[in-house]
């Protein structure tokens, strides 16, 4: 049966029915059409991508022209997977009016299905009111890579009981204004799955623990291609650097040779012709 594209409906059966439900980044045309024939759920466009394909030391340089730039490309190559696009640092924070008008940037220029942002209760109402305007959103709380520098960096988040409730509060307050999913970074396995019980829209884990409503990775850790480091949450599947680089190492090593191009990749003319010139 041909599949069809994935809708936040599906996503909500997901949950009920106790089905994990797969995310997986991707940054441009072929990527996202790998992702979308291996029928992963939903593709996040992350800002990470200012890390992973931009060589920045953080995602809070990325802006909204290089996000929609991305998105662009991805959407190009996907058929299926629900297309979940990142907003970048102070694409929302300024104003209300703002956020609504870069949300509506995903989904006219992106060809975005929904957007994400980072933050909890202090960010309720910039959702509700992207979500009035009929933009989907995904929250994003626990560690928030847009402002770790206020989180004293890259450190697992919610680790003490006041702060586990917090953070409880704050999955509850971007239900309540309308987030139809709600990614969890860095967090204990048992705040994930208390939260997950909790909401009634699915949740989406990455360093969250096993009971989250699914999982999400970015692309380029699972397949090796970012060497800067790897998060302890990162399951690499496949480590690619390694074979691109000697492929690289063997290109350079035929053409100094003169062993590429061979016979087999030349072009010919028939004698008598080459005979004309």
């Amino acid at each position: 049966m041909e599949r069809k594209k994935v809708t936040i409906a599906e996503l909500q059966q997901k949950k009920m029915a106790g089905e994990k439900i797969t995310m997986m980044t991707a940054y441009d045309y072929p990527t996202g059409s790998l992702v979308d024939q291996a029928e992963i759920d939903t593709i996040l466009v992350g800002d990470s991508l200012g890390m992973v394909m931009l060589g920045y030391d953080s995602t809070v340089p990325v802006t909204m022209d290089e996000m929609i730039h991305h998105c662009k490309a991805v959407s190009r190559g996907v058929h299926c997977s629900f297309i979940i696009g990142d907003m970048p640092f102070m694409s929302y924070q300024v104003s209300v009016e703002q956020a609504i008008e870069n949300a509506g940037r995903f989904m006219k220029e992106g060809a975005c299905d929904s957007v994400k942002l980072e933050g909890g209760s202090e960010m309720a109402s910039v959702v509700k009111a992207i979500v009035t305007a009929g933009i989907p959103v995904c929250g994003h709380i626990g560690l928030t890579p847009q402002t770790a520098t206020k989180l004293s960096g890259f450190k697992v988040q919610a680790k003490d009981a006041k702060s586990a409730q917090q953070l409880e509060k704050s999955a509850k307050d971007l239900e309540e204004a309308g987030a139809f999913m709600i990614v969890m970074e860095c967090i204990p396995d048992l705040v994930a799955a208390r939260i997950t019980r909790e909401l009634n829209i699915p949740t989406i884990g990455i360093g969250a623990g096993k009971d989250c409503d699914g999982q999400v990775l970015v692309y380029h850790d699972l397949v090796g291609l970012f060497e800067r480091f790897t998060p302890k949450f990162v399951k690499q599947y496949i480590n690619l650097s390694p074979q691109i680089k000697e492929a690289l190492v063997q290109f350079k090593s035929d053409v100094e040779k003169g062993a590429f191009p061979g016979p087999e990749h030349i072009f010919t003319m028939k004698p008598e012709e080459a005979e004309k010139i």
